[in-house]
This record gives structure tokens, sequence and C-alpha cells, in this order.
């Protein structure tokens, strides 16, 4: 009995947590770096800072969250309503420490024509 609320602190899932970059800032002069992700409601500050520093090897210095309630609709038909309800999703601002100064906001993939220039200044 003891063993199984044991073995239940301990649950790892941190491969399979969804996490969507909503917005990044980069740092500035008063502020340092922030992003914010989209997460799982189930997700915790904890696991959310372990993901980002074990996986991604960023520097994290403050996780805050906040739980939304997913929108619910109503569809009028001919014959009856229909009511359906968004996803519940929760919030994730991550605060980074001083030393991340540039998030990089992914590559973009060069031209032909800019390929081809870069190698010619590479080859002068």
């Amino acid at each position: 009995m003891f063993a199984t609320r044991a073995l239940c602190a301990f649950r790892q899932w941190m491969p399979t947590m969804p996490m969507t970059l909503v917005r990044a800032k980069n740092a500035t002069a008063t502020a340092n770096a922030t992003a914010t992700f989209r997460v799982l409601p189930k997700m915790t500050k904890h696991e959310i800072k372990e993901h980002l520093e074990k996986i991604y090897n960023l520097p994290v210095l403050k996780v805050n969250t906040m739980n939304y309630m997913g929108k619910r609709k109503r569809v009028l038909g001919v014959r009856k309503i229909a009511y359906y309800k968004y996803r519940d999703y929760k919030k994730a601002v991550v605060t980074f420490d001083e030393s991340l100064t540039d998030i990089g906001l992914g590559t973009r993939i060069p031209d032909k024509e800019e390929q081809e220039a870069m190698q010619q200044t590479q080859e002068e």
C-alpha cells in the first residue's frame, strides 16, 4: 500500500510533454529574457523547469503558470442545439537567467542565391 504512494510521487513522462511556444522576448537592460509556453494542465512548475533545463539546456530562473478553462461553444442546428468545449490548457511564463540574452526563434533556410553568395565570399 505504501509502495504505490511512493511510486506515484516519482512520475516521469518528460519526452512526451507537448510545449508550444506562444511568444518570446529577448533580454533588455532592465529585464531578463522571457518565453510563454502553452502546456498540459497537469504539468507543474517543477516539471516545466526540469523539461527546459534537461532537454533544451536552457537556464531557467523562474516559472509562473496560469490555468485557463476551455471556451464553451453552442451551435444552432435545424433540430437541436449542439454544445462543445475547447480543451483546458495552462500557460507558463518562463523567465530565463541573465546568461541568456538572445532567444533564437528558429533558423531561416537561405535561398539558393544566398547560398551561392555565401560560398563565393568563403572562397575569396
